[in-house]
């Protein structure tokens, strides 16, 4: 994967950095809404992309730059002031599986899910997938950073779900794999990162706040609330974009990546919320809100995303309704 092309000053700096060229850094970064911001989105995923697979055009040893550290640095600072004022539910003496379970269940976004299940045409359906691809082809990674900052029984349950991701051992069976599958359906250019360039900002977003938990041991209880969620979450959306695919002509091959989540996920749910989260809890007393912030976090940025693509398709509220 090359390095994509820039979307502003802050993503042309660092480019540029990276490629060798010695320039100011760019003054100081002022957003109101970070998730939209394109250049602001993108410079943060070339940064934290290079502590997963880094780019074809930039040195092996990009990813301890200390000026391009110290940029990223700069880049959190509004991304996670955002996050936290926008994120950060109330927090109970209750066990945090429950708490999170009353969470996702009070959460109301927008129906993309029914949407694609029962109207969406293939050209919507293929835009949705070409948007996904940027976490799916790298789908458990971020929060594979996660296993060596635990013990016991909580290492154990993390373990346990990314083992799955993974295939279990079958690399056809890796859900990253298994997604392919349904872009080459699609006819998508399933290599990775290829979207990158074309997607926009909360596309990257959602990529970028489970690497920023990923990559910050600080955010450890955050990066397991994230993954709770997505798990928790899962079931229902990924059986209606099974019959949505199904509708639109795929086969049981190209619909196996939701499928499988389907199946799966009904038990990574459990696991996520009771064996890992609550064991967690027990050994970081007070880390609650940390689990809370990292799952509404997955929320929010996920309703965002709905609501950009239903709205750039014409869907009205009132559609919506109709197709849930």
């Amino acid at each position: 994967m090359l390095l994509p092309p820039a979307r502003g000053p802050l993503s042309a700096w660092l480019i540029g950095h990276l490629t060798g060229r010695r320039e100011p850094v760019p003054q100081p970064i002022t957003t109101a809404e970070p998730w939209s911001d394109e250049d602001l989105q993108l410079a943060l995923w070339c940064c934290y992309e290079l502590s997963y697979r880094g780019f074809d055009d930039t040195p092996p040893d990009a990813e301890w730059d200390l000026r391009v550290l110290e940029f990223r640095a700069r880049l959190e600072e509004p991304w996670t002031q955002w996050l936290r004022a926008t994120c950060t539910p109330s927090v109970t003496t209750a066990p945090a599986s429950r708490q999170l379970r009353e969470l996702i269940d009070a959460d109301t976004g927008p129906a993309l899910a029914a949407y694609l299940h029962r109207h969406a045409e293939l050209g919507q359906f293929r835009e949705f997938v070409r948007n996904r691809s940027v976490y799916q082809l790298k789908e458990a990674d971020p929060h594979s950073f996660g296993i060596p900052r635990l013990d016991g029984a909580t290492k154990a349950a993390l373990v346990e779900i990314q083992a799955d991701e993974y295939g279990g051992g079958r690399p056809a069976r890796m859900h990253a794999e298994l997604f392919r599958t349904t872009m080459r359906w699609l006819g998508l250019d399933d290599s990775y990162g290829r979207y990158v360039p074309e997607v926009p900002a909360v596309t990257l977003a959602i990529s970028n706040v489970m690497s920023l938990f990923a990559l910050h041991s600080r955010w450890t209880g955050a990066l397991l609330g994230h993954l709770a969620a997505l798990e928790m979450t899962s079931t229902l959306p990924n059986r209606r974009y099974a019959a949505g695919a199904a509708r639109l002509g795929a086969t049981e091959e190209q619909a196996a990546y939701f499928t499988e989540h389907v199946e799966a996920d009904a038990v990574h749910e459990q696991i996520a919320a009771h064996d890992l989260c609550d064991s967690y809890v027990l050994d970081h007393p007070g880390s609650t809100a940390d689990i809370l912030f990292g799952a509404q976090c997955s929320l929010t940025l996920d309703n965002l995303f709905a609501d950009h693509l239903l709205k750039s398709w014409g869907v009205t509220e009132t559609h919506q309704r109709a197709a849930s």
